[in-house]
């Protein structure tokens, strides 16, 4: 069955570049499109899309906002959203992790990372753009008063597994290319990474990379 997208931009030109990509790709099907992110949270009500590609600077309600009303907190029964910008260094990053967007990627992220951030949150994974990533990394760590909190010390270690996961994770890494670098299940990935987050009380991948990043600087 085909994972059913809806994407919202307010650039007609983008909305059909993209529309011809994410059909071109097997196993994906684009329904709907919407200018403005009121629209968009109307039609994927309508809809119920299997996946949001959300641009985040759109007229009458922003992606941010958009993506609140579909997947933030309080939300019964959450869609899953991808947002996608130009912006390559955002206090908008941040922000629409924190709202509930499931992956995170740039325009020129490619039609094969572009797929693959579909599939992944049609899953329930999450896949962020590598370049996203580091440059989040280098953002907020460290920069007390704009950095989010960060997950503390786990009271139970890590194993060397989960080390090894959250090092290829904090490299901007999808569950799939840490599974085929360590040579284990896409499952066993997944595990992995729960058990991370329950240790340190992270909320979500950049947290864990932001917090990889601190105590490898802390030494």
């Amino acid at each position: 069955m085909n994972v059913r997208v809806l994407i919202a931009d307010d650039q007609e030109l983008v909305r059909s570049g993209l529309r011809m990509i994410l059909d071109a790709q097997p196993g994906i099907e684009v329904v709907g499109e919407a200018a403005d992110g009121a629209a968009a949270v109307s039609l994927a009500r309508e809809l119920r899309p299997d996946v949001c590609l959300f641009d985040i600077r759109m007229p009458v309600m922003d992606g941010l906002e958009a993506t609140r009303e579909l997947a933030g907190p309080g939300i019964a029964d959450p869609m899953a959203v991808v947002v996608i910008t130009t912006f390559d260094l955002d206090e908008y990053v941040y922000g629409a992790l924190r709202v509930g967007a499931r992956g995170f990627l740039l325009k020129n992220a490619g039609p094969v990372l572009l797929a693959e951030a579909v599939h992944a949150a049609a899953r329930g994974d999450a896949l962020i753009d590598p370049n996203v990533t580091v440059r989040l990394i280098e953002a907020f760590a460290g920069s007390a008063g704009s950095a989010p909190a960060v997950p503390v010390a786990p009271v139970t270690p890590l194993t060397d597994r989960e080390e090894d996961v959250l090092a290829a994770l904090a490299r901007g890494l999808g569950n799939t290319e840490i599974g085929r670098e360590l040579h284990i299940s896409l499952s066993t990935v997944k595990t992995h990474i729960a058990s991370i987050m329950a240790k340190t009380g992270a909320r979500n991948r950049v947290e864990l990379a932001i917090w990889a990043h601190e105590r490898a600087a802390a030494g």
